[in-house]
């Protein structure tokens, strides 16, 4: 395992962090009776496995369902010292209830303290509010901080890049949880504002967000060889040293496996990535054009300034990575969030679309005249069963 200085926190952080979302025996709490024997071997065994490859990174939430409890029956049996545990606490309008989220949180677990708290989800301004206004969650975590129960304070966002950037320019936070991976580089500049404040980077879900690369369409397959899609986003995350881990969501011991592969590219990245970022960017021209992908995304409204709440960058993007790259099961997924997921992915669908009169909303486009019909088409190839998120499910 490689690892890296995870900013002004000093720790020693692996580059793969263990995520715990998906090893998980549900998405509600339950009482420690009513998990089985099987699914509580099996989280055992992901996280001993985790910590055989260096990996000790334990990453969880309370939002997690059961995650927290059933860690909370091996945590305590290894040694502390060698272990960095993240868990994330929504923010509350009232800080006593982050509080008292906190403490449940930590009672599952049976630590004393965690080593990482993150406020989780700071995806509007309104929970930003919640989280720095003067006895706002914030300042609730620092006390708890001060009690020696927390070690280190960040946040995690799966918000406009705007709002991370106030966040972080607060100096308030050690680090940040963010989206970043090649398929969705919007929050570049978000990250180079968290190095210039010395922050921790954690990459979320590079994997499954970051285009389902678990089971790639045989062209992005192709485009990448000869590394795997898992591999070559990996390692494209972490030839930016500013990143500082990537979250590997592990339902099970196996899942670690296909990463640990770009450990051995890691020397010579500078040699494997630009032919492949070549050739993905040559087939996306070929299929899109041009002048389309170098600017398909200026002056698009945000879903708060288009008519029905459409979310207009999200729909173009989803489809440019259909087309480009046969990415529609992916993109159907994400595409029947929209409407399903509140503030974690905001904005609707085209259910609506012939009834909206979008050429105000689309003046600053360059493409305006033909993006309504491009939105209808997409509407129409990625249209389906909605989704619900998986805390939903």
């Amino acid at each position: 395992m490689q690892y890296r200085r995870f900013g002004r926190t000093e720790l020693s952080m692996p580059v793969f962090s263990c995520g715990g979302m998906r090893y998980q025996y549900k998405w509600q709490d339950v009482s420690l009776q009513e998990i089985p024997s099987d699914s509580q071997a099996n989280l055992e065994a992901t996280i001993c496995r985790s910590l055989e490859l260096g990996i000790n990174h334990i990453e969880t939430a309370r939002g997690y369902g059961t995650s927290e409890m059933q860690l909370g029956q091996i945590l305590p049996t290894l040694p502390r010292e060698k272990l960095i545990v993240q868990t994330k606490i929504a923010p509350a309008e009232d800080a006593t209830d982050f509080r008292r989220t906190f403490d449940q949180s930590l009672s599952y677990l049976q630590l004393d303290y965690v080593d990482l708290l993150g406020l989780h989800g700071i995806n509007t301004p309104e929970l930003l509010d919640f989280s720095i206004r003067p006895g706002g969650c914030l300042d609730a975590a620092l006390k708890l901080q001060k009690q020696g129960k927390v070690r280190f304070i960040g946040f995690s966002t799966h918000g406009s890049t705007k709002l991370i950037e106030q966040a972080i320019a607060t100096d308030q936070f050690d680090y940040v949880n963010l989206h970043w991976y090649y398929i969705n580089q919007i929050n570049w500049s978000a990250i180079e504002a968290a190095t210039q404040h010395d922050m921790g980077v954690f990459i979320i879900s590079p994997s499954q967000k970051g285009g389902m690369l678990f089971t790639p369409p045989e062209r992005l397959v192709e485009l990448c060889a000869p590394l795997s899609p898992i591999v070559f986003n990996n390692l494209f995350c972490l030839t930016h040293p500013q990143v500082h881990t990537l979250s590997v969501g592990a339902a099970k011991p196996q899942d670690f496996d296909e990463h640990l592969k770009t450990l051995d590219y890691l020397d010579c990245a500078s040699e494997m990535l630009p032919p492949i970022l070549e050739r993905l960017e040559q087939a996306a021209i070929a299929r899109l054009g041009a002048d389309w992908m170098e600017t398909w995304h200026v002056g698009l409204p945000t879903p708060a300034e288009t008519p029905g709440g459409l979310n207009i960058p999200v729909m173009l993007w989803l489809r440019n990575l259909s087309i480009a790259y046969d990415m529609v099961d992916y993109a159907k997924m994400r595409y029947n969030l929209l409407g399903q997921g509140d503030h974690w992915f905001p904005g609707a669908t085209g259910d609506r679309l012939a009834a909206l009169d979008l050429q105000p909303c689309l003046a600053q486009s360059p493409h305006a005249d033909k993006i309504p019909q491009l939105l209808a088409d997409t509407h129409e190839l990625l249209s389906g069963q909605k989704v619900q998120r998986l805390s939903q499910q």
